[in-house]
Formats: C-alpha cells, sequence, structure tokens
C-alpha cells in the first residue's frame, strides 16, 4: 500500500509538471500572437485553453482521493494540499494567457499593442515565458533557486507594468479610448501572470520548509 501511495504521489508532481509545461506554451505563443496580430496562433491558444483545465480537475480529484483513502500526514499532507493549490494557480494563468490571446482577436485585423508600448510590450511577454519556463523547472526539480528567480523577473515586470500606467497617463500620450483599454488591460494581465507564478513559487518555498510564515496569500483571481 505503501508503494501505491508513494507512486501517487508522484503522479501529482508529474501532472503538475505536465500543467506547467501546457501554460508554458500558452504564454509563448498567446505574446508571440499579440505582438504580431498572429490571429491562428491566438486561436490556438483559445481553443486549447480547455486541455489545461480538464488537467488540472483530473489532478485535483486525485488529489482529493489520496486525500480521502490514504489521509497522508506530515510532509506528505503538504504535498497533497501544496498541489490542489498551485493546480489553482496553473489553471489561471492557463486562463491569463487565454485572454491575452482574446485581446488579439478581438483587434484583429488591427495590432493590439498601442503605438509607443510595442517595445515594452514584448519585454513583458519574453519575461512572463521566462517565468512560466522557470516556474516548470521548479515544480520538476523542487529546486528552490527557481523560486529566487521568478521573483526577480517579477520585480522587472511590476516595473514595466508601472511604466506603462505611466505613458498612458501622462500627457503626452495620444491613444485613443480603445487603444488606452487595451494598454492597461493586457499590462494588467501580464502582471498577473507572473504574480500566479510568485504564489507558486512560494508555496514551493513552503513545501520545503513546511513554514508558513514563509508564504503569503494567494493572488486573487
Amino acid at each position: 500500500m505503501r508503494e501505491v501511495f508513494h507512486q501517487s504521489l508522484e503522479d501529482v508532481q508529474t501532472r503538475l509538471v505536465e500543467i506547467a509545461e501546457l501554460v508554458t506554451v500558452a504564454i509563448d505563443k498567446a505574446t508571440r500572437a499579440f505582438g504580431t496580430s498572429d490571429i491562428a496562433l491566438a486561436e490556438e491558444v483559445i481553443e486549447a485553453d480547455s486541455i489545461i483545465d480538464e488537467k488540472a480537475v483530473e489532478l485535483d480529484e486525485l488529489a482529493i482521493e489520496i486525500l480521502a483513502r490514504q489521509q497522508p500526514v506530515a510532509r506528505d499532507l503538504r504535498i497533497v494540499v501544496t498541489a490542489l493549490r498551485v493546480s489553482a494557480s496553473l489553471e489561471r494563468m492557463g486562463d491569463i494567457a487565454e485572454h491575452i490571446a482574446q485581446l488579439t482577436r478581438m483587434r484583429f485585423p488591427e495590432r493590439a499593442i498601442p503605438k509607443g508600448l510595442k517595445n515594452t510590450f514584448l519585454r513583458m511577454g519574453e519575461l512572463d515565458v521566462d517565468v512560466a519556463r522557470t516556474l516548470t523547472e521548479l515544480l520538476r526539480t523542487q529546486d528552490l533557486v527557481y523560486a529566487d528567480k521568478i521573483r526577480n523577473d517579477d520585480d522587472a515586470i511590476d516595473d514595466l507594468h508601472v511604466s506603462v500606467f505611466e505613458k498612458v497617463l501622462s500627457d503626452s500620450w495620444q491613444g485613443e479610448p480603445a487603444a488606452t483599454v487595451d494598454a492597461t488591460l493586457a499590462s494588467r494581465y501580464h502582471e498577473r501572470f507572473a504574480d500566479h507564478a510568485v504564489s507558486v513559487a512560494k508555496k514551493m518555498v513552503y513545501l520545503a520548509t513546511g513554514d508558513w510564515t514563509a508564504e503569503t496569500e494567494d493572488v486573487e483571481s
């Protein structure tokens, strides 16, 4: 029974990594579509989001079954509880990638990125993809060095997020109302994507240390 139990815990970790990999593909495609107005790529992200949702539900069902049947304690319990919380964050990250893709589709054939902000959004997209890849490695290896890198990338994204708002609120901004809405929404999506990754990183720190004080409140949806 213990062998079956530990196999189930390994399955939980494997599934988390699989979902993180799907999220990485989604944000990579979404940010590239956003930057180039590639409607076909945007549609791929939108259509694939249901797969991330399904994988997250399946993982949650497995975790709940482990709790009910095995009644884990100590670190085993932390693994299962952490998996449930990480699953929710990953699912939300997939949703955010979909939102970015939907902005692209909504503005097609026009560019969704307002004039004067192209380089900012391209950099935010690159950082979000890097965050997703790093998060996947964190879940795969549980090496907390990756958690530090995610926090550093998040700080850079936060700075870019602030710069977008400074731009659209400045006297020199001449964008139409729709462009202003697009800029603020897109910036918010990029920033929240990284925030959720930070939330997952903090959960992994908790898993490694067992210290609740090392983790802050979850990011709101």
